[in-house]
């Protein structure tokens, strides 16, 4: 038996050769350990390591590979008739895409462009024109696949296909990609360098490079670093034969920010609700909001579950606001209806249907923006209201229009907060209004502040940490008005509670009235009175120019992109010389 190392013989002679030696035995066992110890060290570590083994996708038609890693499932076709899986899709590229099986309706989005395809036709829609497909998308199985030529279009994404091996590469607009070349580190022609199936030692071979063959470096370690070759085979090859060259960034699609991003990305946002109810605001007696630049009246409505949108807009009132230099961002709600709200969102057609009224009614009304107030619907439908932010996104763009989205703090409420995607939310919106009010709401089991300091902030701060929102895309929407909190025993003598909300002047006048001292709440941080009414206790922790200021300070720590205020008809003068100095420093 015989082994190679480094071109020498290692042999060892048969043992029946072998001459017996007189005396112990011991020396003669204690040779056979060091023999068979030597045979299993050589073994091991000439051997093993020089075993050669097949990539487990050998066998494969068509692998794909994002970053050097083997995805689960196949392409289909070639060149331009390439079509990539819908589950690869969604795990390397977009979580978001979406197909809705019970109409075939395929939905890919960014922020600039919404492409709508059906399963098994040629004809789709960007941003809701005609885009003619090459190749139809199809379903086969449990798997949806989709044409390369649209996921281009949105995401610019690129691919190496190999005729040889069927591999697919997979690589996603905008990510830098860095190339090597295998340096064999020798003049012969036919030196080759292994390629490592793991970064560890007697770890088999699974392709030997020619010198000179380019590879893609997609991690590099003190030793070893992990490449991929044109044809698919990835593994670890020694940094001492890897010799780094250029790097390339895959093209994404063009992106030019529009008139409203631009103007925006260098002020802060200082918006006030106008709630708007049975009749419109007379303008003539709504005096100077220091500091305003966006009011949101309370518009338009979502009615019925085919997507039908209800209008109460003015355009009397919006001349007045442009007037006085500020914006008009038109609320829609979802009639705080959540089975309105499950079929409305359900499908692309009403959707899209929901959309195109709101462009409509934004062209006849000359609105700025639209602000989205989706409440009370059931955490099932979360992913609908995403998807809904998703598709309405690009086309506000192309209109010029700012996009923003209401947000309650987070909470296990599964009416109001559970169902809100914050990070997914805040990837598309221009701004994440976060409705930082109702600590205590109307039917509260205790009285309390309606937003007290340390609340909100703690409601700000989860958002910003946990889903990641940037801090210029987030708003802080302040309560404007107070609750008067009643508590009084009940015949068996236990305390009842009870609320009205009144607005700031309201309060002031209370005070006055009755005479009372307001004195600082420290563990609200807002100024704090009570009083005896019959057999009543009043409570009251009020909002004023100290909550309010306090507030201010918190935009400014946390570099907010702005204020809103819930809502006009609460303010008092005060309200706008304070909230005026909220906003983030671009």
């Amino acid at each position: 038996m015989s082994y190679t190392n480094g071109g020498k013989r290692l042999s060892r002679r048969n043992s029946y050769t072998r001459r017996k030696r007189r005396g112990s035995a011991l020396p003669v066992l204690l040779g056979i350990c060091l023999v068979a110890g030597g045979a299993y060290w050589l073994i091991t570590n000439l051997w093993l390591n020089q075993l050669h083994e097949d990539p487990d996708w050998v066998g494969m038609k068509q692998p794909i590979f994002v970053e050097g890693q083997l995805m689960d499932e196949e392409a289909s076709g070639a060149g331009d008739q390439l079509k990539l899986p819908l589950t690869v899709l969604q795990e390397a590229v977009d979580p978001g895409i979406r197909y809705e099986a019970d109409t075939g309706d395929i939905i890919i989005a960014s922020p600039e462009r919404v492409l709508h395809m059906k399963e098994g036709s040629t004809q789709a829609e960007l941003n809701h024109k005609n885009y003619p497909l090459t190749v139809a998308p199809e379903a086969e199985g449990n798997e949806v696949y989709i044409p390369l030529k649209p996921l281009k279009e949105v995401y610019g994404i690129a691919v190496q296909e190999d005729s040889s091996t069927g591999a697919v590469l997979l690589m996603r607009g905008g990510e830098t990609i860095q190339y090597a070349k295998i340096d064999a580190k020798s003049s012969k022609a036919d030196q080759t360098v292994p390629m490592y199936k793991r970064d560890e030692e007697r770890s088999p071979i699974i392709a030997d490079l020619q010198n000179g063959v380019r590879v893609r470096v997609w991690r590099t370690g003190t030793e070893q670093s992990f490449v991929q070759t044109d044809n698919g085979y990835a593994g670890y090859v020694d940094n001492d034969h890897v010799s780094l060259t250029e790097k390339k960034t895959v093209d994404e699609p063009k992106s030019t920010p529009t008139a409203a991003e631009k103007k925006w990305k260098t002020k802060p946002v200082n918006l006030v609700w106008e709630a708007v109810y049975n009749r419109q605001p007379d303008v003539g007696s709504i005096g100077r909001m220091q500091g305003v630049n966006v009011v949101s009246p309370t518009w338009f409505h979502i009615t019925d579950g085919e997507g039908s949108v209800s209008s109460k807009a003015d355009k009397t009132y919006v001349n007045w606001a442009h007037r006085s230099g500020m914006e008009v961002w038109g609320l829609m709600d979802n009639s705080f209806d959540p089975e309105i709200t499950k079929k409305a969102l359900a499908t692309y057609e009403t959707r899209t249907h929901i959309i195109k009224q709101m462009l409509e009614y934004a062209q006849t009304y000359h609105l700025d923006g639209i602000n989205i107030d989706f409440e009370n619907v059931q955490t099932v439908d979360g992913p609908n209201v995403t998807q809904f932010v998703r598709e309405i996104k690009a086309m506000a763009r192309i209109y010029g229009l700012m996009l923003s989205v209401d947000v309650t703090p987070k909470s296990n409420s599964e009416m109001w907060s559970a169902f809100l995607d914050r990070r997914a939310l805040g990837a598309y919106a221009d701004y994440i209004v976060v409705m930082a009010y109702d600590e205590h709401w109307a039917a509260s089991p205790e009285a309390g502040s309606v937003a007290s300091l340390p609340w909100t902030e703690a409601s700000m701060r989860r958002i910003l940490e946990e889903d990641e929102v940037p801090s210029k895309k987030l708003i802080m929407a302040v309560p404007l008005y107070t609750r008067i909190w009643t508590e009084e025993k009940d015949e068996n003598g236990e305390v009842k509670v009870s609320s009205k909300a009144v607005g700031m002047d309201t309060v002031q006048e209370l005070i006055k009235e009755k005479k009372l001292k307001p004195k600082l709440d420290k563990e609200s941080g807002q100024n704090y009175v009570e009083y005896q009414e019959e057999d009543a206790t009043k409570k009251i922790w009020i909002e004023d120019q100290v909550s309010l200021q306090a507030r201010v300070d918190l935009i400014a720590e946390l570099k907010l992109g702005g204020v809103a205020a819930w809502n006009r008809s609460f303010a008092n003068a005060s309200a706008w010389e304070t909230l005026q100095k909220a906003g983030y420093t671009k």
